[in-house]
């Protein structure tokens, strides 16, 4: 798939939000779901088995949507979504954490998460 540019990840991710917002619901209503199967568990309104099974296969189908784009998607819990890149000749993935506003953050890719840095100023 390639490398990205700051500028091409951050559209990237903006086109992503969507689907980003759909798995983060879906994870939710996955461990309600999950929660309401288990014997003695509470029942809840979204259903129950069938719509479990059904919001996992969605779930998968977008997690492979993420994966096309050539985003690397590290963790649903919280959702972490890595672009790779390149900063100053070093091989990094620019780095986009649940919660994050921006894509602010990288880690080389030998480093993994621990080694998450701020971006420099320069890097737009």
């Amino acid at each position: 798939m390639g490398l990205f540019t700051l500028a091409e990840a951050r559209t990237e991710l903006a086109r992503l939000r969507p689907v980003l917002d759909e798995v983060i619901t879906l994870r939710a209503d996955m461990v309600e779901l999950s929660a309401a199967l288990v014997p003695g568990g509470e029942p809840t309104s979204l259903g129950g088995l069938p719509e479990r099974k059904a919001a996992e296969a969605r779930l998968n189908e977008l997690m492979t949507e993420i994966q096309e784009t050539g985003a690397e998607l590290k963790g649903v819990a919280p959702l972490l979504v890595d672009f790779p890149a390149d900063l100053d000749g070093v091989p990094v993935l620019l780095c986009w954490l649940e919660g994050d506003t921006d894509i602010t953050w990288y880690h080389r890719a030998d480093l993994g998460f621990a080694g998450r840095r701020p971006l420099p100023d320069d890097a737009a």
